[in-house]
């Protein structure tokens, strides 16, 4: 019986999807009518569908535009289109149109005053483009169609990064339009060199994808794997350069990002002067990175920026800092758990008076706290911004303080987990702080079984798992091993701009030289 159904239900969905692939025909008719009946039948007459048909010439020879409603220029249609085509002709007070196909030959040298145009001679390729935003201009008896570029819908404008705000540094992030987006990057990429290349993802969306790159500086195989990446990618749609980036990445199984995405402008800039590779998807202000190392998961374009010792400084911070967030609450439970005698004496004294009383052991103390710490996090995220950030803030402050009176945790528990908190915000990449509090539960669970020596093997997992990994062919671990020691001056400490010379080295450039002056071996 349930074998029937399945069956059944098998060839239903098998019928329901034939069904609604529809075959669009790949003909142009000489016939007009015929041409418009084809496209209302395969849009099924939505409402945003805008057919104008009218007469040109003095003959009274029947065209028509089409387009839809919300993806154009209303203004461009009507003055620089239909307008343009209805005052010539009238002025020229001639016959016209001509005869054949000459006539799209005059509209597009004489008649229309716009700058992007171009043929079309397959039905598919005008339906792509009347659904990307651009005017279709069908003239009767002729089999082939004058595509105007006519994109105009509403868009946000160029505004700081919300993901990314710095003290100092430009204030202009990318937006959903990917024209936008290449003109930042040509505004801070003057460089004859630098290269657009135009991809289509998704095989009913359709959206446009651009692979970012300066010739002469990239190398060719990163640049050949990207592309062949991207062009293994087989989906309906792409929603977001989140999806494009699990596609094309090395391991989906790690929890570190070995692409990183951006808003800022600057950011990509530099990335493209260090040879590297930027994708751009229509539809997201987020743009992808590759390839990538853990060492540029803590560097920001705040650090070039500022002074160099400035820079630095804050650099190593957000070292101290990630290594608070992976292994602070591991720490505190193995050392009250198990290795007390490590403990100060008075500081032992303090933290037993603290956890006196309470119900539970370290581990299920820290695993309720940062738990906690999570939902309210998420649920500060989810809130609109007024109520969220209220609920981060007063929502920890209220719940640690109730906790305490309760006595479920410690006092000392609730700093644990404020500070290891605050320094997963220190962090750059959002991607990277997530990664963090993954590893955090996974280091807080050894520390509850094994105490230190569990810690330390987490710890060395860790460091087989990224020396492991690669991005793009690029050892994840680089330039800390394999070591390029000339890269050493912006790893850990952003070494004065005046004394860095070169580009790095791990990613192989074919052009290494940022700067001529100065020693040659720098």
């Amino acid at each position: 019986m349930l074998r029937h159904i399945f069956s059944k239900s098998r060839k239903s969905n098998k019928r329901e999807k034939k069904n609604q692939d529809v075959k669009i025909p790949s003909i142009i008719y000489d016939d007009l009518t015929e041409n418009l009946s084809n496209i209302k039948n395969i849009l099924d007459s939505p409402s945003d569908l805008i057919v104008r048909v009218f007469t040109i010439g003095e003959s009274g020879h029947p065209c028509a535009v089409v387009c839809i409603d919300g993806l154009v220029d209303k203004e461009l249609v009507n003055e620089e289109i239909i307008k343009s085509i209805q005052i010539s002709c009238t002025k020229n007070n001639q016959e016209f149109p001509p005869s054949g196909k000459n006539i799209l030959t005059e509209l597009e040298n004489r008649v229309l005053s716009v700058h992007e145009l171009k043929k079309a001679d397959t039905l598919d390729k005008v339906m792509l483009a009347i659904l990307e935003g651009d005017t279709a201009l069908f003239i009767n008896g002729i089999n082939q169609v004058l595509l105007v570029g006519s994109k105009g819908w509403a868009g946000r404008g160029v505004e700081e990064p919300m993901t990314e705000s710095l003290i100092r540094g430009p204030r202009e992030g990318f937006t959903e339009n990917i024209r936008t987006n290449t003109m930042l990057i040509r505004r801070n990429v003057r460089d004859p060199n630098l290269r657009f290349e135009s991809n289509k993802i998704g095989r009913r969306s359709k959206k446009d994808l651009i692979v970012c790159y300066i010739e002469g500086i990239v190398h060719p195989e990163i640049l050949a794997e990207v592309n062949r990446r991207l062009k293994c990618i087989d989906v309906d749609d792409a929603p977001e350069s989140g999806t494009i980036e699990e596609w094309i990445e090395d391991s989906f199984l790690s929890p570190f990002p070995q692409i990183l995405h951006t808003e800022r402008a600057d950011k990509v800039s530099t990335s493209l002067f260090q040879g590297k590779v930027a994708i751009l998807l229509d539809g997201t202000p987020f743009v992808l990175i590759a390839p990538t190392t853990l060492a540029s998961l803590f560097q920001s374009p705040e650090d070039y920026y500022e002074r160099w010792f400035i820079g630095s400084l804050i650099r190593i911070l957000r070292y101290f800092a990630a290594f608070f967030a992976v292994f602070l609450p591991a720490l505190y439970i193995a050392i009250v758990s198990f290795h007390q005698g490590m403990i100060p004496s008075r500081l032992a004294f303090s933290l037993a008076a603290s956890r006196e009383g309470l119900p539970f052991p370290a581990i299920v103390e820290a695993l309720l706290m940062e738990a906690t710490l999570e939902l309210l996090r998420e649920a500060g995220i989810r809130l609109p911004k007024t109520i969220g950030q209220t609920i981060g803030i007063v929502g920890g402050l209220v719940i640690g303080e109730a906790a305490v009176q309760a006595g479920i945790v410690s006092p000392v528990m609730v700093i644990v987990v404020a500070l290891t908190a605050i320094s997963s915000f220190a962090i750059p990449s959002y991607s990277a702080g997530i990664a963090f509090r993954i590893l955090r539960f996974a280091t807080m669970l050894a520390a509850g079984i094994f105490g230190l020596y569990g810690i330390i093997l987490v710890y060395i997992m860790i460091n087989i798992h990224i020396a492991r990994l690669n991005s793009f062919g690029i050892p994840y671990s680089a330039p800390f091993a394999p070591a390029f020691y000339h890269d050493w001056k912006d790893l850990v400490i952003r070494a004065p701009l005046t004394a860095q010379h070169k580009r790095p080295q791990y990613v192989q450039t074919v052009d290494d030289t940022r700067s001529n002056k100065g020693d040659e071996n720098s």
